[in-house]
């Protein structure tokens, strides 16, 4: 047991007691168990919800911009392509794709607490 009376160690504690109030940043893991409204269980059972969620692209559903350079392709005469008049001709330009990203049910995620814990980063999904 410290000794309360030493001054050193009144200083560490204090430093200790200021660290554990102003709540530094950490991670934890979680759980979408909803996705509209979006909601976040953690290992410690806490429920997170969208108010209190900040997502990054790596968790939502976003647009980007790729430039395309590419020909069409003649049906291989298979019949599993869909029927469409054989032709052939080069299309390129900068084109907008949407990726689905967006978080889904069951998915398990690792969250950052940002200072004083009232908001949460979520950062990327983990492993399957």
């Amino acid at each position: 047991m410290p000794d309360t009376q030493n001054p050193v160690e009144l200083i560490k504690r204090a430093a200790v007691d200021a660290v554990e109030a102003a709540k530094p940043v950490q991670l934890l893991f979680g759980t979408v168990i909803s996705v509209s409204p979006l909601q976040i269980q953690t290992d410690q059972k806490a429920i997170y919800t969208e108010k209190m969620l900040v997502l990054t692209r790596n968790v939502t559903d976003y647009t980007v911009f790729m430039t395309m350079e590419h020909e069409t392709e003649m049906q291989d005469g298979t019949g599993e392509e869909p029927p469409f008049a054989e032709h052939r001709h080069a299309y390129q330009g900068k084109k907008s794709f949407l990726v689905h990203h967006a978080l889904q049910a069951g998915e398990r995620v690792v969250l950052m607490r940002m200072q004083n814990g009232r908001k949460f980063v979520v950062l990327d999904r983990v492993g399957v």
